[in-house]
């Protein structure tokens, strides 16, 4: 069977450049983009939808993919991408300045251990959070919600030379404040807490020089951490649902939904 050039070209870009779009949204988004997923996974399934898009009949520019052309338009695949995962990842990065915060109040910062997710260092009351958020996002079927929404995006923002406007990486900063305050609304109660606690602590040492305050402070202040984390643990699926909701809404916005 003879195949003209033409139709190769159209067959290479017709899976090249969703393949881009979709492989750098998997590896800048949680969970998919995690150390303990193999490369592998995450390339095949990547290529697995990038072959379904390809046999939905995407609209495509007339440029040869292997040209100068072709590279931009997969570089700006690449940036829709990446800033589809990063929304995601910035909610992720949320939760986990919250338990950083509460650590350090509660006088565990030096307690770090190796996140897997994110290969760095973290405190470990902020690995507490990150599990119970990752078990909130696949319980809420967050990763479904994003796989669709980067489906969808090909008929909403189609491939083409142009990409992403400056309005939409704005926008992603400006999302960085609304990170920081929902880090501090998770964080807000225990540090509250574990301020008063800290006060009541210097009242107990003026009132008594004599008490050891190290040996009987540090300890306390563990356990009344241990007991304020139990205690906001209930409220995070809600203010973790707001950053989803928001992180969402952020990305139907700028795909064009």
């Amino acid at each position: 069977m003879a195949l003209a050039a033409e139709q190769l070209v159209l067959w290479v870009g017709a899976v090249l450049w969703p393949f881009a779009r979709i492989g750098a949204m998997l590896v800048a988004m949680p969970i998919f983009g995690a150390d303990t997923v193999n490369a592998r996974v995450r390339m095949g399934l990547a290529l697995l939808l990038a072959i379904f898009v390809a046999m939905q009949g995407p609209v495509l520019p007339d440029i040869d993919p292997l040209s100068l052309e072709g590279v931009l338009v997969t570089l700006h695949q690449v940036a829709i991408g990446v800033f589809m995962g990063f929304i995601l990842q910035m909610v992720f990065s949320a939760v986990t300045q919250a338990g950083e915060v509460v650590a350090l109040g509660m006088g565990l910062g030096f307690a770090s251990i190796m996140d897997p997710a994110q290969g760095v260092q973290v405190p470990v009351v902020s690995t507490i959070f990150v599990i119970f958020s990752t078990l909130l996002f696949l319980a809420m079927n967050g990763h479904l919600i994003a796989l669709e929404l980067m489906l969808t995006s090909f008929e909403t923002m189609p491939i083409a030379p142009t990409g992403l406007n400056a309005e939409a990486f704005y926008a992603l900063v400006a999302f960085g404040s609304t990170m920081f305050v929902g880090a501090v609304l998770v964080a807000l109660p225990a540090v509250a807490s574990l301020l008063l606690v800290n006060i009541s602590m210097g009242v107990i040492t003026r009132a008594s020089p004599q008490l050891n305050i190290f040996a009987v402070g540090f300890p306390m202040m563990i356990l009344i951490g241990f007991v304020l984390m139990m205690l906001i643990l209930p409220g995070l699926p809600e203010r973790f649902g707001e950053l989803m909701f928001e992180a969402f809404n952020l990305m139907q916005t700028r795909m064009g939904f």
